[in-house]
């Protein structure tokens, strides 16, 4: 009755396991989708309100959560101020600061950076042109990510359960 018990429990404990990499997946997907509309925003406001990059921040940071929220605080806050740093590196501090908890690819926050290069120092109307760059290579990561989304949940509650029934095949 005992192995019986145990083995139940090893195939719930690794088949949950496999769920939750399916959700961790989800998950990812949503902050990606998340980044995508905070760039909408950022986009909306430099087209037309026509206001400096450091207001423009302020603005959506107002419209966001958390820690995206704190993001673009401190966003505005280092570009109002801009002592000696260049635009660039106030972004990358502030990505590698804010965002590290999303636990991006390491691709995807390599494109989150490099859009820093092309902000803050030009005109709006490049800066928009720029942003929409951005939000199209955005788009194409997502539709990547959204396409490999159903195959890796199945392959995940596939692993877990072949992963729990070899392991109860080893202990018994």
């Amino acid at each position: 009755m005992q192995r019986f018990v145990g083995a139940v429990l090893i195939l719930l404990a690794t088949g949950g396991a496999g769920v939750l990499y399916g959700i961790e997946q989800q998950c990812y997907l949503e902050r990606l989708l998340y980044i995508r509309h905070i760039v909408y925003m950022l986009k909306g406001e430099l087209d037309y309100a026509n206001i400096p990059l450091g207001e423009v921040f302020g603005r959506v940071a107002v419209r966001v959560t958390e820690p995206y929220r704190r993001w673009l605080h401190n966003l505005e806050k280092q570009v109002e101020k801009r002592e000696e740093d260049g635009f660039f590196k106030i972004w990358m501090r502030s990505v590698d600061n804010y965002l590290k908890e999303l636990r991006l690819k390491s691709e995807h926050l390599i494109q989150l950076k490099e859009l820093g290069t092309y902000l803050g120092k030009m005109d709006s109307v490049s800066e928009s042109r720029n942003l929409q760059l951005y939000i199209d290579r955005l788009e194409l990561e997502i539709e990547k990510v959204r396409e490999g989304l159903a195959s890796k949940k199945r392959i995940g509650n596939c692993l877990g359960i072949m992963g729990g029934l070899f392991l109860i095949v080893i202990l018994i």
